[in-house]
């Protein structure tokens, strides 16, 4: 018998994968706050995830070349959307900085949350092989 790590973490190695994408769309974001005409972006979460964990159990590397890695998955999926401004600028940029700001931290913290799932799973398989020694 064989354990996949999507077996044996769950959805936590997908969604360690989302939240990492989804940190740097939103640093982008805060990167482009003065930047006129920009449209702020960011990744729906819960319906990549949806999507991903029912089908095929993965999410798939793609390339828009052979022996290329670019942005891959969520990103290329077509899952990047632009975000509803709440406070429309002149110049047209859709960034506002404080709720930028706010979900990089939220966003932060989910990472944080799942890398801990998965490093107490670890834990627990080295216990179980270990017998609890060592």
């Amino acid at each position: 018998m064989s354990l996949t790590t999507d077996n044996l973490f769950g959805i936590h190695t997908q969604a360690l994968d989302l939240w990492q994408r989804r940190t740097e769309v939103l640093a982008n974001n805060l990167a482009n706050a003065d930047t006129p005409g920009y449209l702020a972006r960011d990744i729906d979460f819960r319906k990549v995830l949806a999507d991903a964990s029912g089908g095929a159990g993965g999410l798939p590397l793609q390339t828009t070349a052979a022996g290329q890695i670019g942005t891959a998955g969520p990103v290329a999926d077509g899952a990047l959307a632009y975000r509803v401004p709440t406070q429309p600028s002149m110049d047209g940029n859709t960034v506002d900085a404080q709720a930028e700001q706010a979900a990089f931290a939220a966003n932060g913290v989910h990472y944080q949350a799942s890398l801990s799932f998965i490093t107490a799973q670890i834990r627990m398989l080295r216990t179980a092989i270990t017998g609890g020694q060592g």
